[in-house]
Parts: C-alpha cells; sequence; structure tokens
C-alpha cells in the first residue's frame, strides 16, 4: 500500500490497533492513519504526516500513532507491537523523523509510531551535583528553561532548539557546535532507563557524574537512531551558564582562515564553538565575500573579553576583517544561523560530513566544486563535523552524492545524506558507510531487536 492519508489502511489493522491499544493507553491516545491529522502539533511547521510520508519507503502501510502515558505504557505497547509483529518508529515531536534512511517494512508488519510527546516529566534536578535526569519527551527548550532558574544549562545546541526532544537529540547523536567546549551528547548522558524490543524495561549508568556500574550503554544508545531501544528517562550531566558570551567573526580567503584557525585550536585560548562558514552561507548571512570564522567565548567577563581581544588580534596579523560580536549582538548571530541552517522545505537536502580537522577548509573547497552552487557548507572546526544545505534538489543527483562521498573518504570521513526527496533516498545508500564495524553492529542488532522490528532500515547497513 502506497502511504496516503487517502487511502485508509486494512480494517484489520485499524481494529487491531484499536483492540489492543486503547486498553493499554486509552481511546485518545491511539489514533489510526485515516486520522493523521489529529496529530499534529501547534510546533510542527510541517503538518507531522507529511514528515512521515518523507520517512518511509513507498507501498509501507502505516498503522498510526499510540502515546503512551507512562514508562509502564511504553513497555506494555512495546511488549503488544512484538507479539503482533508489528514495527515501532520512535517519535518525540516529529522534527528529525525524515532524517536517515527509508523505514521498511514487510506487508504483514505495518509501522506503529510511538509518540513520545507524554513522557516529559522533570525527575529530579540535582542542582549542586550538575545532574538532571528527565523522561525523553521533554522539549529541549522546556529543559532549558527550568535549567536556566538555577543559571544551569544542557550544553548542546541541536536542530530545531524550540522542537527537539531529548529522546531525539539522543537518538539522533545531534549536538550542534557547543561540542568544541563540553564534547558530544554522548558525553553528557550519565544513565538510561530503557525498554527492549520485547517490553522488559532496563537501566544502565546513574545519577552521578562518577560512575562506573555496570557496561556503557548510554553511548551505544546514543545515535543508535531508535534501532534498538526506546529510551523512557535519562539522567544527563549539565553545566554553570556562561555569565556572558563573545563572538569574533572573521572573513577572507580560504588559506587565511585555515591558518586562523589552526592558531586558534593551537593556543590557550577556550573557545566554546569554533565555526567555518562557506562563502555560499556568508554571503546569505552578511553579504561578505571569503570564508567565514565564528569562534564564541563564553565565561566570566573579563576572561571573555580578553580571549576575544586576543583572537581578533590574530585576525588582524593575519590581514582579515574582523569584528566582536557582544552578548546581545552575538545571541541573534548564532540563532539566525540555526535558522538558516535548518530551513524546511519539501526539496531541502541536508548533508552531514566528517574529516579530520585539519583538512576542513581543503574538504569544504573540493566540495564547494562538485556541489551544486547554492549549497552551503559550515564545519565544526574542532571535530571535522560539518553540514552541507542545499535549498533545492536541482542538480543534487546521487552521481553527486557519491562524488561528494568519495572526495571525505579519500580523508579517511564520511558524507551522509539526512534529509532529503524519496527520491533521492531510494537511489543512493544516504549512509554509505565504508568501515569495518557493520559486523559487529549488526550482532548488537540482532541481539537487542532480534526481530528486526525497531526503525527497520533507518541506520547504517539497513539495521
Amino acid at each position: 500500500m502506497v502511504l496516503n492519508a487517502a487511502m485508509p489502511i486494512p480494517d484489520g489493522i485499524a481494529t487491531q490497533l484499536i483492540d489492543r491499544l486503547v486498553p493499554i493507553v486509552g481511546p485518545e491516545q491511539v489514533v489510526t492513519w485515516d486520522r493523521a491529522d489529529e496529530v499534529d502539533t501547534p510546533e510542527a511547521s510541517r503538518s507531522y504526516h507529511q514528515r512521515v510520508a518523507t520517512a518511509v519507503a513507498p507501498r509501507t502501510t502505516v498503522a498510526g500513532w499510540v502515546y503512551p502515558r507512562s514508562p509502564a505504557e511504553l513497555a506494555a505497547v512495546m511488549a503488544c507491537a512484538q507479539e503482533l509483529g508489528w514495527s515501532v518508529l520512535l517519535s518525540g515531536n516529529g522534527s528529525k523523523l525524515s532524517w536517515g534512511g527509508l523505514l521498511k517494512s514487510s506487508p504483514d508488519s505495518p509501522l506503529l509510531i510511538v509518540g513520545m510527546r507524554h513522557l516529559n516529566r522533570l525527575v529530579e534536578h540535582a542542582v549542586g551535583d550538575l545532574t538532571v535526569t528527565v523522561e525523553v519527551g521533554m522539549r529541549l527548550a522546556d529543559l532549558q528553561a527550568t535549567l536556566a532558574h538555577a543559571h544551569q544549562f544542557l550544553p548542546i545546541d541541536p536542530a530545531y532548539p524550540d522542537q527537539a526532544t531529548i529522546g531525539g537529540i539522543i537518538a539522533t547523536a545531534d549536538t550542534g557546535a557547543l561540542r568544541q567546549r563540553y564534547g558530544g551528547i554522548r558525553d553528557l548522558v550519565l544513565g538510561v532507563t530503557f525498554v527492549r524490543s520485547d517490553g522488559q524495561i532496563a537501566k544502565a549508568g546513574g545519577r552521578v557524574v562518577k560512575n562506573v556500574a555496570g557496561y556503557d550503554l548510554m553511548k551505544l544508545l546514543t545515535g543508535s537512531w531508535g534501532t534498538l531501544a526506546a529510551i523512557s528517562q535519562v539522567t544527563l550531566r549539565v553545566y554553570p551558564r556562561p555569565e556572558t558570551a563573545q563572538t569574533v567573526v572573521l572573513t577572507g580567503p580560504a588559506m587565511a582562515i585555515a591558518q586562523a584557525t589552526q592558531t586558534l585550536l593551537n593556543s590557550a585560548l577556550v573557545p566554546i564553538a569554533v565555526e567555518i562558514l562557506s562563502p555560499t552561507l556568508v554571503a546569505a548571512m552578511n553579504g561578505s565575500e571569503g570564508y567565514g570564522l565564528l569562534a564564541r567565548f563564553g565565561g566570566l567577563e573579563a576572561s571573555v573579553q580578553e580571549q576575544a581581544s586576543r583572537f581578533l588580534a590574530v585576525g588582524h596579523q593575519l590581514q582579515l576583517p574582523g569584528e566582536i560580536a557582544d552578548a546581545q549582538i552575538e545571541a541573534s548571530l548564532w540563532k539566525h544561523l540555526q535558522q538558516r541552517l535548518w530551513q524546511r522545505g519539501a526539496e531541502t537536502i541536508i548533508c552531514k560530513f566528517g574529516v579530520p580537522a585539519a583538512d576542513a577548509i581543503a574538504v569544504c573547497e573540493d566540495l564547494i566544486a562538485c556541489l551544486p552552487s547554492q549549497a552551503e557548507l559550515i564545519v565544526h572546526a574542532g571535530s571535522g563535523l560539518g553540514l552541507v544545505r542545499c535549498p533545492s534538489s536541482l542538480g543534487f543527483t546521487s552521481s553527486v552524492v557519491l562524488r561528494a562521498r568519495a572526495i571525505c573518504q579519500e580523508r579517511q570521513g564520511f558524507f551522509c545524506v539526512l534529509a532529503a526527496p524519496i527520491f533521492l533516498k531510494q537511489n543512493v545508500d544516504v549512509w554509505g558507510y565504508s568501515g569495518n564495524a557493520l559486523d559487529l553492529m549488526r550482532r548488537l542488532k540482532h541481539q537487542f531487536d532480534p526481530h528486526n522490528r525497531l526503525s527497520p532500515h533507518r541506520f547504517v547497513g539497513n539495521i
């Protein structure tokens, strides 16, 4: 069956959905596919079920949505799906549903979308221990507002920060520019409670920063794209909110920007974010020419001012035009950049790549030469992780993806497609993984999800 809101699901599936799940969660928490409009949320800039349609392969049957309100209900739903032989897609607010590979499910295994938005409680905030425990349906924006009362924050800046839930951020390992100072989201997860594919509840880690209890399943589940288990609760490490922040903005030719970047990273300065912007992105942001370099400093006011001034002087020595954006201006600068990178559109293509940090500028130059002219690139200078955003699929063919991937792989890197129209995802391996860990990953998948019911085919190697 082609996924289409105008085409009702088979009566037998709809009947099973209602008869088996309503007793678990109640009638208001079960929505069949033909009532898809009822699951739209005020935060969604595109229809929720339209995003589902871009996430699944044609002829995949979607049974509908179920919204458990407690970990016990989540466990019962997972056990019921296993008993029925249904596949499961976990979802928070749906902001990243269209990322990754197309979900595929056999005709006798319809896809059940398990919405986590009711699992959104603050369980515990240990202010003195700098930890917080929350359910994964909580939005990042709501968590940050709570932490702000204690002058703390979770140091990540993922895609769609106003919509993204903690569970979705962990599932996709979506950290953002702040990883320069604070590490990735996997470094912030201290403990998890999760539900296995058979409905059994398990725990790993704890609620303290120093923890050696059991296997480090937190890092295994982070970035697993919902293919191993359903995380229900997580304990995270938080940090004091910086007193102030300033950003040094430099623009200029590639070689000078590369030199400024290496000088910064090899110095005693401690930026919280360092981003390299392609000429197309710089031109779109402020009309300047050449590459851009954003170096953000945060902390005590005197330290921030000193570090920003010293790095601006480095830029002047390299004859790079630059300025210091103070706290008020720089907040809007980063917000504008975030909004620019994550603009939604039916034809928008977003790719992620990674190369050795020292090769970032050289790789950007090579990628710009092979990508459509409207493509915009940004790279986290300290890690070599980057994004490509192209507002239109025109000219962004599967052969372009393969050429870009070859450029990154020649430097022991990777190039994958996050969001793209279905036709592109059908014609190219969106992950293109060429490492030697695939066999191990498949064995882990079989151990956690032996029947391949969780987010089937969404992840690397059709896992």
